[in-house]
């Protein structure tokens, strides 16, 4: 993968994890700090960001968000979700 295609795939994840956490925050501001592994302060800077503000953050070359796997049972357990979720979406599209 050429080095300008992975700064651009990082600021595209940048922008869907900045548009998502500020939905998640204005639906349920607890359960999105829980989910997000945020605090109270950055919830509420999160929540107050403007579009421009978002535009510019997301335009990083630096992730703004982390992974919250702590070991390997965590990525397993993501990965048997994951493929739960994927097999009831099959189900009903049968």
């Amino acid at each position: 993968m050429k080095t300008e295609q992975m700064l651009q795939e990082i600021r595209e994840v940048n922008m869907t994890y900045l548009v998502l956490a500020q939905a998640m925050i204005r639906e349920d501001k607890a359960q999105a700090m829980y989910r997000l592994g945020i605090n109270e302060e950055t919830a509420q800077v999160l929540e107050q960001l403007s579009t421009g503000q978002v535009l510019k953050i997301a335009s990083s070359n630096t992730l703004v968000c982390r992974f919250k796997f702590e070991n390997q049972m965590d990525l397993g357990v993501a990965g048997v979700h994951a493929a739960i979720l994927n097999a009831g979406k099959m189900k009903e599209a049968a």
